[in-house]
């Protein structure tokens, strides 16, 4: 199996991708970089197996209702999400309501905060494989997954605090995490990208992208409740691993 992981940013230059060849002994890394563009990672999601994408696949499915109410002017589609409690449904997909009850970990609004940017681009990736192979599920289910790497490290017992950034602090933290992958997969083989690693988070969150695409494709992450599964097909759906990192070998 080859699994891709994309860690998304609006403009390419931000945008890293790791890609992880398995076999029956371990998992090693293939490839690792920056810059990736929209036909960069349309070329690497053809040609792997399960991709993780560090970014929402969709938006809030009661927001476009909102908006069309906006713009018709539909008073009562808008009046309808009156108030904090109204405002979050338009914020946060059935999803990010999900992560956030399993692990106290609230993933960024796809609405409501500068992810949308990232979405934006996303939503154009998946024009473009639509295009050029097939149209991907946006619940995970057949093959392209949408993760969340800080989300990933705190379902492994790596804490997702602090990981963020280019100071000596952050750096230390992201060193503790990448020990802590290897004592926990000894299986996993950096070759020779452990110094990338360290420098950027970006590369760090590719390479848990690319992790967690692993856990999705085994089927080692959280289901969709029966009760979602139509949310999760129109908003998307993050995949949350189950079980230990150790077992995605």
């Amino acid at each position: 199996m080859r699994t891709l992981g994309v860690d998304l940013a609006a403009s390419p230059k931000k945008t890293a991708v790791a890609v992880l060849d398995w076999g029956p002994e371990g998992a090693g890394l293939a490839e690792l970089r920056l810059g990736a563009t929209d036909e960069d990672i349309v070329a690497l999601v053809e040609a792997g197996d399960c991709t993780g994408v560090d970014c929402p696949l969709g938006w809030p499915a009661q927001l476009v209702p909102f908006l069309r109410g906006h713009l018709g002017p539909d008073a009562a589609a808008v009046l309808a999400h009156d108030g904090p409690e109204g405002r979050r449904t338009l914020a946060y997909r059935e999803t990010d309501r999900f992560v956030a009850a399993l692990l106290h970990l609230v993933p960024m609004s796809v609405s409501a905060d500068r992810l949308a940017h990232v979405a934006m681009r996303c939503a154009v990736i998946q024009a473009k494989l639509a295009r050029t192979a097939r149209p991907r599920r946006r619940d995970g289910s057949d093959g392209f997954a949408e993760v969340y790497p800080a989300a990933s490290l705190k379902a492994w017992g790596i804490s997702p605090r602090g990981y963020k950034g280019t100071s000596a602090e952050a750096r230390a933290v992201r060193g503790a995490a990448l020990r802590s992958l290897q004592e926990q997969a000894p299986w996993l083989r950096l070759n020779g990208f452990a110094g990338q690693l360290l420098a950027s988070d970006d590369l760090h969150d590719a390479l848990i992208a690319s992790l967690s695409a692993r856990a999705a494709a085994t089927g080692r992450t959280h289901p969709v409740p029966a009760r979602l599964a139509a949310a999760a097909e129109e908003e998307g759906w993050i995949h949350v691993p189950d079980s230990a990192l150790a077992d995605l070998l």
